[in-house]
């Protein structure tokens, strides 16, 4: 299944959220929906699950438009910040409801997941914490068992160890069950080794949608002795600078010198996702 913006565009009052948008979201690939808070991420996910009305454009599933399209949108689950359960609705009724929507969902999967992470199934989802709200929506997006999984901020409130439980959960879902998953966020870090294409937006408009091999290539990092790696990097463009002890790394913005022209003891090496995202960010800033 493919999802396709054409020409989409949101305001609200004098701000513009998405700026003549166009995309495709292909099958069985993990997308990274990049950007700075406020840039257009969540406008863009709410738009495809109709959850807003645009102002212009269309958006399609497999050229089927999508607005207020039940069928159509049951092929997606979207895990938000939002909260639509009632209040009186307790975690191991959500999967019983949940069920009704989603024909695939799988309850035991869902159960067996709440084990892992510890998430009290008689308790109110209202009274969860705010991190068990979030490993709640991630038990219910992973068992939902959808062709198409729309991620928003998906570890918002989690600590470090169960921020690591969720990626590798992914990546498991992901090799079991391949569908197309779409990762907004704006931690970059955390994410570049999971996603293999990268859609950055800021401010409404997207500035990159290409995958993240080829976003990587437009630079490099250089490390060795601390002076050699100075004299290698004057006169290119240094992104990011870090020392440890008498070693220095440097991520250089410009296309990979051959090795032939490196000196002894510098070692070449690919540039970082986050690297290149703070780069693109203050270039467009200028």
């Amino acid at each position: 299944m493919t999802i396709k913006l054409k020409n989409v565009s949101k305001h609200y009052g004098h701000t513009q959220a998405l700026d003549n948008v166009n995309l495709e979201f292909g099958e069985r690939k993990i997308y990274g929906l990049l950007g700075n808070n406020g840039a257009g991420k969540t406008t863009l996910l709410n738009a495809i699950t109709s959850r807003i009305i645009v102002n212009s454009g269309e958006i399609t599933l497999d050229g089927e438009p999508m607005f207020d399209n039940d069928r159509a949108l049951n092929q997606i689950y979207m895990l938000s910040d939002k909260n639509y359960y009632p209040e009186t609705m307790k975690v191991k009724e959500a999967f019983g409801w949940a069920a009704v929507f989603y024909p695939n969902f799988d309850k035991k999967l869902a159960e067996k997941l709440s084990e892992r992470f510890k998430l009290p199934l008689k308790k109110k989802i209202t009274a969860l914490s705010t991190g068990y709200e979030t490993i709640f929506k991630i038990v219910m997006a992973l068992s939902a068992n959808t062709p198409i999984l729309l991620l928003d901020e998906p570890v918002l409130g989690l600590d470090a160890q169960h921020r690591d439980m969720f990626y590798k959960l992914l990546i498991e879902h992901f090799s079991e069950n391949p569908c197309t998953i779409v990762i907004s966020t704006h931690l970059i870090a955390e994410v570049a080794g999971i996603i293999e294409h990268c859609i950055i937006i800021k401010d409404g408009l997207i500035i990159k949608d290409t995958p993240c091999e080829e976003l990587l290539q437009n630079g490099y990092s250089i490390s060795g002795p601390a002076a050699s790696v100075d004299d290698f990097v004057r006169g290119k463009i240094v992104m990011s600078e870090s020392i440890l002890g008498g070693l220095k790394t440097a991520s250089i913005s410009g296309e990979i010198p051959p090795q032939s022209e490196l000196p002894d003891g510098l070692v070449i090496g690919t540039m970082n996702l986050q690297e290149y995202f703070i780069q693109l960010m203050n270039k467009e800033e200028i």
